[in-house]
């Protein structure tokens, strides 16, 4: 059984890593290339303000990294996280593990239960809800695309918007097209029809995969998705065989022998 790893390169390796000591090969293609945004002056102005805010939402762990990253320097001069009062929001386990990497205290962080059906903006609304008031101020931590434009769902944007609260976002890193070589290219063609299994865990890395493969026939490739959007995304994009999953690692590897 060979899996491939579609997860951003730092993620992605760790997902080998860890498959690995479980007996799954795998081989990590990331189909999201992730980097630093362009300009840092606004991550750096919201963390300057983030006491200002009832929450800030990350919406990945990349989010918690890169918005800690660039703002490092200006952490020895500021309030602890732990003197602000300013509640870290999270989708998921991932972004929960990146912000006690950061130092926010667990206290400080609301996010879905590690044993929740779905993790995402939907089971994170249900916890935050009644917390949000009209005038509360909320921060969104999320990627961008090239043109530093924000990317990703605005669902829970709109939700908080709704509910009369204020919703500022600040791009904290960019979300791009990656370059793939061409022993990367001749490796993707092949898991599309040798019996490997695609680990998705974005919807946006399928479509990424589409454009590095175009006219590619997906009817016999297999692939395991972390969220029923993606799954169906992939589904869209003509894999032959699709199976949900929660994202965690005994889930994830317990449907990628499912397909065996």
């Amino acid at each position: 059984m060979h899996a491939i790893v579609t997860r951003p390169a730092q993620d992605g390796l760790r997902w080998v890593r860890e498959l690995a000591a479980l007996g799954i090969r795998s081989t990590a293609l990331p189909l999201i290339d992730i980097g630093p945004a362009a300009d840092a002056q606004p991550v750096r102005q919201a963390w300057q303000q983030l006491a200002s805010y009832q929450a800030a939402m990350f919406v990945s762990g990349n989010a918690v990294q890169h918005f800690y990253a660039l703002n490092r320097p200006l952490a020895q001069s500021m309030p602890s996280q732990a003197a602000i009062k300013t509640r870290a929001w999270a989708t998921g386990p991932g972004t929960v593990a990146a912000l006690r990497q950061a130092g926010v205290e667990p206290a400080q962080i609301d996010a879905p239960d590690a044993a929740a059906g779905q993790f995402d903006s939907e089971a994170l609304w249900h916890i935050v809800a009644p917390r949000v008031q009209p005038g509360s101020r909320v921060l969104i931590v999320r990627g961008g695309d090239h043109t530093g434009e924000s990317a990703g769902r605005s669902w829970l944007a709109e939700q908080l918007a709704a509910a009369g609260a204020q919703v500022d976002t600040v791009v904290a890193y960019e979300r791009r097209l990656p370059v793939f070589s061409a022993a990367q290219l001749a490796q993707a063609h092949q898991a599309c029809t040798d019996g490997s299994v695609w680990l998705f865990s974005s919807s946006e890395a399928i479509a990424h995969l589409q454009t590095l493969l175009p006219g590619q026939d997906f009817r016999p490739a297999r692939a395991v998705a972390t969220h029923p959007r993606i799954a169906q995304a992939a589904r869209a994009a003509g894999f032959g065989v699709v199976c949900e999953s929660r994202p965690t690692l005994a889930e994830i590897v317990a449907s990628i022998e499912s397909l065996a």
